[in-house]
């Protein structure tokens, strides 16, 4: 989700590798080893969960994980989960980490010490107070001087157990420490709206006797106001702390008065004393990324650029090749490259030239497409935006099933168990990678164009550079199509969408077998048996030597790679998009109250919107793609709910709430994407709900009344895809500035004589130079391009900084902000009136 800041875009988003955690405290008894997760969370909001590594006190978790940001925050955390045979999770430790901090580990793998977990430093949100000193004469004419506080209202609080009525506790500490005064409590809110004053006597010594008021620096300086908010608990425990802000009473200006918002801060000293080294720590690489993009025409000038590469002669010396040469790793160029090309259609093409340029660099037709290039990154990156669905259609059916059955597939004598029959273990795999290899032998009809086209591609530029070797037309395609598209979805479903969870652990080891075969299969190696290091998988693959299985992948890899042939569009069968539990709202009720909302299975396919009582159930609710005419979300203060976005159909809207803020995105997005053509979508819509006879946000009687507020889901240029064309070249840009000592570098090895007319200095060895003269002109445009927007971005920041004022709702007072706010009133604050 883009924030819009004066005619510019913010985009936030995290790539995140989850390494391995040590030495975790053992489990206190007598078998000591632990069964951990690690789950990922924006504040307290989990956001993805680990599979459980069984057994270990230094569990290796190897998992990715990447979302688009859809709302602020202030730490992204992670917790390590223990669960206990009851299937009990308690907390072991975790790491926070702020969001201005992201950046000092940008990229890097960092090992991070685990801290403890408790309920007085687990806070978020923020509070707006007011704060005015003041004097008061009494009757008998003394002069009191009083401090009035003034609790406005909490943005963003924490969800305790379900709930949150929340209530401000206000106290004054100093030599003179007052009381703490309560406001009332708010029921079923996290964002309360308090509004309440407090007031408190500041004392001074007997010795002050000046009539005017004048307050010293070193008296204010002993007084700090306390503000603390309290979940109101019904439970025994007593209620729970939320998080609280100190505020030295020495911000208050010349005026007397000081008015801002607070980050909430952990209770000081509120948790136990634990030792840090004694909860291990967790190896994470975090790639936070903020994207300002700002109005298209700023981006004419590197966008042409980038989009005329295929048409470079030679490609080498184009703009989205140099990227690629530049960047520490092909990945980084390839992700927004890809998305940038199938947004403006010129993917084929540029995949055609560099493939072309590689496969003539290849000596051995053993050899082509082995490295990581950039010609194999963006096709990698192709296929899984343009074949997700495609791997949908094909895969999940049988997937499903062997996730479901969890029969035994175990050939490895060695770790048999007593129980297991070898023979019938192979008998269960060898059906398994029968069904499988024919699913994705008949596919080929599924098999989108653009994939077709960039395999076709590949086929005749193989066929023409190794004309000798008869099947490199085929091992060039398979080397894509099996070994890094079918083979890794069957081995990680749940990372392809094909599962929504992780494999169990003996369901995944019986993927990892199926995977191996698969791919040793389409790969149409001469000997097959000696691929495999271990003797059980060269035994079991002998059950596959016929002509019949190489006869049905030639077949496929024929199908495959002829151009434009077939039409995703003339296919008939359903396509499961995404699926999953969340809460509904029962349709039709008027009634407010908790037991109207009801926990659901959802799917969506292609052609259908369905709901279920559980999983594999019959349908309690069928929404076909064509009746829904808005996909939006649904502002919190209809249910008190966060999360909640509503599905527009032309009787009704079905409420629902996801689970956190990332699946409340995901879901609203694949719903928009699947009914955008429809042609009866509507323009406005309600961002409030219908109660008690009326809509909440624009008070209308009627239920048929037009919508109050524009439709956020535009048509965007690529349905499917659903690129930002803007966005991507940002990143370009991004990356451009962040290597530009390197394109230095480029164009010094293009201007020396070594590369013209000797051997390439040490130095300048690493890039692939055809043409210098060439390369360096297209280095002197990528140069100019990129400074120009690095100016654009300069002034940005500067204005941005200009404007910003510390203590606002936008940028709240926290730790590191509090001394900038007294160096932003130090100028005219002398604290007096």
């Amino acid at each position: 989700m883009a924030v819009e800041e004066e005619g510019l875009r913010v985009f936030q988003s995290v790539k995140i590798k989850l390494g391995e955690a040590k030495n975790i405290p053992p489990y206190p008894g007598p078998n000591r080893m632990r069964d951990c997760f690690c789950t990922v969370n924006l504040d307290q909001e989990e956001v993805f969960r680990t599979k459980i590594v069984e057994k270990s006190l230094c569990p290796f978790y190897g998992e990715d994980f990447y979302c688009e940001i859809p709302r602020s925050f202030r730490h992204l955390s992670f917790y390590i989960f223990d669960r206990d045979v009851f299937r009990r999770d308690s907390s072991i430790g975790k790491v926070a980490v702020k969001r201005e901090d992201l950046q000092k580990y940008h990229g890097k793998d960092t090992w991070f010490q685990l801290q403890p977990v408790s309920a007085d430093s687990e806070v978020q949100g923020k509070v707006h107070l007011e704060l005015r000193l003041s004097e008061v004469i009494t009757d008998s004419g003394v002069i009191s001087h009083k401090l009035a506080t003034r609790v406005l209202e909490c943005q963003g609080l924490p969800i305790v157990n379900g709930q949150c009525d929340p209530y401000a506790a206000v106290s004054l500490l100093g030599p003179s420490r007052s009381e703490a005064k309560k406001t009332k409590v708010k029921r079923k809110t996290n964002n309360p709206q308090f509004d309440e004053v407090f007031y408190f006597e500041v004392t001074r010594q007997p010795s002050y006797t000046k009539r005017q008021f004048d307050v010293e620096e070193e008296d204010v300086d002993k007084l700090a106001l306390r503000v603390d908010l309290w979940n109101a608990s019904n439970l025994k425990f007593g209620d729970e702390f939320l998080g609280g802000v100190r505020v030295p009473l020495r911000v208050l200006s010349q005026a007397g008065v000081h008015d801002a918002w607070y980050f909430l801060q952990p209770r000081e000293n509120g948790g136990k004393s634990v030792k840090v080294e004694d909860l291990g720590s967790l190896r994470l690489n975090i790639v936070y990324t903020e994207d300002h993009v700002f109005p298209s025409e700023h981006y004419t000038p590197l966008r042409d650029l980038l989009l005329h590469s295929a048409k470079v002669e030679p490609v080498s010396a184009s703009t989205a090749h140099v990227l690629g040469e530049v960047c520490r790793e092909k990945q980084e160029a390839a992700i927004p490259l890809v998305r940038l090309f199938l947004h403006y259609g010129k993917i084929v093409p540029f995949i055609s030239a560099i493939a072309h340029a590689e496969i003539n660099r290849t000596q051995d037709p053993n050899t082509i497409f082995r490295g990581n290039s950039l010609t194999s990154k963006c096709i990698d990156e192709t296929m899984k935006l343009a074949g997700m669905h495609y791997l949908q259609v094909t895969l999940k059916p049988v997937i499903d099933e062997i996730c479901t059955e969890h029969k035994s597939c175990e050939i490895d004598p060695v770790k048999l168990k007593e129980s297991e029959n070898l023979e019938t273990n192979r008998e269960n795999l060898r059906q398994y990678v029968d069904r499988i290899f024919n699913v994705i032998t008949t596919s080929g009809v599924r098999c989108p164009t653009v994939m077709c086209d960039i395999f076709f591609s590949l086929r005749e530029s193989a066929a023409t550079r190794f004309q000798v070797d008869q099947d490199v037309r085929y091992t060039a395609v398979s080397s894509f199509i099996f070994l890094r598209f079918f083979a890794p979805a069957i081995l990680s479903p749940n990372l392809f969408q094909l599962r929504p969870h992780h494999p169990d652990p003996s369901t995944s080891r019986t993927l990892t077998l199926i995977s191996k075969t698969i791919q040793t299969l389409g790969s149409l190696a001469k000997s097959k048996s000696a691929n495999f290091k271990e003797s059980y998988m060269a035994a079991f693959y002998d059950y596959f030597n016929e002509q019949k299985y190489a006869d049905a992948v030639k077949n496929f890899l024929d199908l495959i790679s002829t151009s434009g042939k077939w039409d995703q569009r003339s296919i008939e069968t359903p396509i499961m998009l995404k699926e999953g539990f969340m809460i509904k709202r029962a349709q039709g009720r008027n009634r407010f109250g908790m037991k109207n909302f009801k926990k659901r299975w959802f799917r969506l396919t292609n052609h259908e919107f369905t709901y279920h009582k559980t999983k594999g159930e019959g349908a309690l609710c069928s929404i076909p793609i064509e009746n829904i005419l808005a996909v939006e979300r649904l502002e919190e203060e209809s249910f008190k709910m966060k999360n909640m976005f509503q599905v527009i159909q032309p009787e009704r809207a079905l409420y629902i709430q996801a689970n956190n803020c990332v699946e409340a995105r995901d879901w609203i997005d694949i719903l928009t994407k699947v009914s955008q053509c429809n042609r009866k979508r509507l323009s406005t819509y309600h961002p409030s709900a219908y109660l008690n006879g009326h809509w909440l946000c624009c008070k209308l009687t009627a239920d048929a009344a037009p919508g109050c507020t524009p439709c956020t889901g535009g048509l965007p240029a690529n349905i499917q895809l659903d690129v930002d064309g803007d966005r991507e070249t940002e990143r370009i840009y991004s990356l451009f500035s962040t290597y530009m000592t390197k394109l230095t570098k480029m164009q010094e090895a293009c201007g020396s004589k070594s590369v013209y007319d000797g051997p390439e200095q040490e130095e300048y060895s690493s890039f692939v130079i055809d043409d210098p003269q060439e390369t360096y002109k297209s280095l002197k445009q990528i140069i100019s391009a990129v400074q120009t927007l690095e100016q654009q971005h300069t002034k940005y920041k500067r204005d941005k900084f200009k404007k910003t004022k510390i203590g606002s709702q936008e940028h709240p007072i926290g730790d590191k902000s509090f001394q900038c706010y007294i160096r932003q009133q130090s100028e005219s604050s002398t604290y007096s009136i």
